[in-house]
């Protein structure tokens, strides 16, 4: 029996630390699961941008955030949003914005960085959570993280027993890429910038290749994808509560996500 193991990144392959700030009321929200925070309005939608780190804490503070993403020509991926929207919709809000700064931004990269600059910083993701309702950048966000301690073992292990692991995760490609190469995945299984939907439809892509599909995730823009699976995989190795129809959608829960090598090994020939 052929055999496949999608992971999420953030959460499930890598612990991640998440900061957001409300634009209206300047305030610092570290530690926010930002997936959550998009989902607590259906007007609200989480994007990721493709800017590098250091070229934004290099820009004036007091540009507004459209103004340098236009001037940079940085484009921009949909993360997730619990509406269906369109990119020029999505677009027209992001760089024609009058309300965030660079300096809202820059707020979260060095908070992010202040945090996981003694440790191996093998993802490090900028974006925004835009509000379709009042057309403005609601938040700005980065996220920060590293592998979780034996998650390169676990992934050569699955592949020594010749099992492939793929990454669908709503994060930067570019990012994901350079976590892959760490980890011993190849480049052309990782899929970014993946909504809950794409992820999903790409567990029903692998179905058509493989006899069973292994979903192993950690939040609940995972959940369409555990449902859709073969066999679902819950993580509880980064921090905080989890809503419970994840629990209800999937077959295990796990502490550790080398805990995935003894499930797959126990599936039938």
């Amino acid at each position: 029996m052929s055999i496949a193991v999608v992971f999420d990144s953030a959460g499930t392959l890598l612990h991640t630390y998440r900061v957001a700030k409300d634009v209206e009321q300047q305030e610092i929200l570290p530690g926010i699961e930002t997936v959550t925070l998009t989902f607590t309005s259906p007007d609200r939608v989480l994007v990721v941008i493709h800017v590098h780190s250091r070229e934004v804490i290099e820009a004036s503070p007091s540009q507004l955030l459209s103004s340098y993403l236009v001037e940079k020509h940085a484009g921009f991926g949909i993360s997730c949003t619990r509406k269906v929207m369109t990119a020029d919709d999505i677009g027209d809000v992001l760089y024609t914005d009058t309300r965030a700064m660079v300096g809202d931004l820059q707020d979260c990269i060095r908070n992010v960085w202040q945090v996981c600059h003694r440790e191996e910083v093998v993802s490090m993701n900028s974006g925004v959570i835009l509000n379709m309702s009042t057309r403005s950048i609601e938040f700005t966000v980065t996220t920060g993280g590293r592998p979780f301690d034996g998650a390169r073992e676990a992934v050569g292990e699955l592949h020594k027993l010749g099992i492939p692991t793929y990454i669908a995760s709503g994060d930067r490609l570019t990012k994901l890429e350079k976590m892959a190469d760490h980890l011993g995945i190849p480049r052309d299984r990782v899929y970014g910038v993946a909504t809950p939907t794409v992820k999903a439809q790409i567990i029903t892509d692998l179905q058509s290749e493989y006899d069973t599909v292994v979903m192993v995730g950690d939040g609940i823009n995972d959940l369409c994808a555990l449902k859709r699976a073969d066999l679902a995989i819950l993580t509880e190795e980064q921090s905080g509560e989890k809503p419970a129809e994840l629990y209800h959608a999937v077959d295990h829960v796990v502490k550790n996500v080398r805990e995935v090598v003894e499930i797959v090994k126990r599936l039938p020939d």
